[in-house]
């Protein structure tokens, strides 16, 4: 379905981001089925080709993901695929291995303020119809689906979900990562180029669990 992020990952502020450890971190509760909230980060497992690389190169099961934002009470889930889309979240479900899930949300959601929340979504907004990048580059042309959930963090809220990193600090020795990126980029293959991943983002120590519905 979405991204090949063979790619990535963040880390560098997220210490920063958690600020002291002797100053206790807040939580987000459990939620029950059915209670996702705008701006939470759904994972799911595809079982496109492309996303069996990404899993080989990254070591996690999750290879896309949206962003969760609301229309009218009804949840949908901003995406990358081809194009950049916005989807309701049951329809979304659908698309991934046994209707298996997960949503996250930040461990202190008290930085999601309405004028964020209305910045985050006005940026995703602009995205809508951008097409989608088969070749993981970080420039805004165009978006895969990690990077999208990471730029609009960023951009709308001043959180970094974790720290990028190049493509070769991946695990690329898998036959079927060797294949893909063989097809992308032959002998051209952007070591240094700046990535983040859906397994990245769902490592991310800023993020806790809220729901998970299925398995995968």
């Amino acid at each position: 379905m979405s991204t090949f992020p063979i790619f990535s990952a963040l880390f560098l502020l997220a210490t920063a981001c958690q600020g002291p450890e002797t100053s206790p971190q807040p939580t987000v509760p459990p939620a029950s089925a059915g209670t996702v909230q705008e701006g939470d980060i759904v994972f799911q497992v595809s079982m496109s080709p492309q996303c069996e690389a990404i899993r080989a190169a990254t070591g996690s099961v999750y290879a896309h993901c949206g962003v969760v934002h609301f229309k009218e009470g009804v949840p949908y889930v901003l995406e990358a695929v081809q194009p950049v889309r916005s989807i309701p979240l049951t329809e979304w479900i659908g698309h991934g291995r046994n209707d298996h899930y997960v949503a996250k949300r930040l461990r202190d959601p008290s930085v999601l303020t309405d004028a964020v929340m209305e910045q985050m979504r006005a940026i995703g907004s602009r995205m809508i119809g951008a097409d989608y990048d088969a070749w993981f580059m970080w420039s805004d042309q165009q978006i895969y689906c990690s990077e999208l959930v990471w730029k609009i963090y960023q951009r709308g809220a001043g959180v970094e979900l974790c720290a990028l990193r190049p493509l070769g600090d991946f695990n690329l020795s898998a036959s079927v990562v060797r294949q893909v990126m063989q097809q992308r980029y032959g002998d051209k293959v952007p070591l240094k180029e700046p990535m983040v991943s859906p397994g990245d983002l769902f490592d991310s120590p800023l993020l806790v669990e809220v729901m998970r519905e299925g398995r995968p």
